[in-house]
């Protein structure tokens, strides 16, 4: 999100009857016109329509309301002219209440306008459907560019690094730099479960440290969940066997290794 950018809430309102626009803020401005100069020619060149424009606007008025709203007069003294109807004239008082109940509706929501621009995109990404248990949301912090595959490293909740290699030409498809912010997947067939590993050298290249926090066993593998610092959480399938070995159990250290080249990365639209 660019800071830069006030970001503002806007909307209208319109009326319907029986799922028929009846009108929204041009026409009640043609109606008040109509009200305010008692001519129909005055009243559309006010609100920049041609004199038929005008008169069919009210006449979809008229048989959606089930009632006239405005009514014309011909001949008399004053050459005839056009006038709204007492419905008409409440229509209008009414519509302009509603208004501005919704502007101050509006005014109180965009007094919140960041956090609520936050949260829609954060709904944005709870709506995103995908078969890898890890889904992590972070911020690209460096790319590093080679022949064949590029290496990116994004910064998730609570500080913690993932690494990726994709190919370069994804990176470019991606526009990914530091600053963009992307998802990163990984399966948790994908993951490797230790513990008790100081002094130990691996490969993997993404290793995040935490505690068990739901362990729960099938008939042949389990799903060991991590939780690692800044409160995110990796879920790992290991065998039962593994489980054992390792004597996993809810509390105990242990940490979550995979390699940089099981990371898939997305952006979001």
């Amino acid at each position: 999100m660019n800071d830069d950018k006030e970001i503002a809430l806007e909307g209208k309102v319109w009326m319907t009857v029986g799922g028929e626009n009846l009108g929204g803020t041009n026409r009640v401005e043609l109606l008040t016109a109509i009200a305010q100069s008692g001519s129909i020619t005055a009243a559309a060149k006010q609100v920049g329509l041609s004199y038929k424009a005008a008169w069919d606007a009210i006449d979809t008025m008229n048989n959606l309301a089930g009632e006239p709203l405005v009514q014309r007069s011909t001949g008399g003294k004053g050459g005839g002219g056009t006038r709204l109807t007492a419905r008409g004239a409440q229509l209008v008082s009414n519509f302009n209440m509603i208004e501005q109940v919704h502007h101050d509706f509006l005014d109180r929501l965009n007094r919140q306008a960041g956090s609520v621009a936050d949260d829609f995109a954060l709904f944005t990404r709870f709506k995103m459907r995908t078969s890898a248990r890890n889904q992590f949301f972070g911020t690209v912090t460096r790319v590093t560019q080679g022949a064949v595959n590029d290496e990116v490293e994004l910064e998730i909740a609570g500080g913690q690094k993932i690494v990726a290699i994709i190919t370069r030409e994804s990176a470019e498809n991606l526009a990914l730099a530091p600053g963009r912010q992307v998802f990163a997947l990984i399966k948790s067939s994908s993951v490797i479960v230790m513990t008790a590993g100081e002094g130990a050298r691996l490969s993997a290249r993404n290793q995040l440290a935490g505690n068990v926090t739901r362990l729960t066993r099938g008939a042949v593998n389990s799903e060991v969940v991590i939780e690692v610092a800044g409160g995110g959480t990796v879920a790992a399938t290991i065998t039962n066997e593994s489980v054992d070995t390792l004597a996993l159990a809810e509390g105990a250290a242990a940490t979550a290794l995979f390699k940089a080249s099981s990371v898939i990365l997305g952006v979001p639209e």
